[in-house]
């Protein structure tokens, strides 16, 4: 049961996702609406993978995953992106796991 509810590894690992995007794709970008959008969509890309491969071997309840969601989606709210920006990003990243 204490199992079930352990979620360290998914809290770290939404934290470290999100600072790997916030440092790929700063709050105030220098980019251009097209520039922002194609590096966006990289660094997404970039993200999903490493998603698929936190995942990989690993059972994740519901818990787990709102904990992960929940810690990446603070730290970029956190560091000032619109919340309406963070909210969207956060469910696509729900929808990869």
């Amino acid at each position: 049961m204490l199992k079930w509810l352990d979620a360290k590894e998914e809290q770290a690992f939404g934290t470290q996702l999100a600072k790997f995007y916030i440092e790929r794709v700063p709050f105030e970008s220098p980019f251009s609406t097209k520039q922002f959008a194609t590096k966006t969509q990289e660094v997404l890309k970039k993200v999903d993978l490493q998603v698929f491969n936190f995942k990989t071997g690993r059972s994740m309840n519901v818990y787990k995953k709102a904990k992960l969601g929940n810690a990446f989606k603070w730290v970029l709210r956190d560091a000032g992106y619109d919340t309406e920006y963070v909210d969207g990003l956060t469910e696509w990243l729900m929808h990869r796991l």
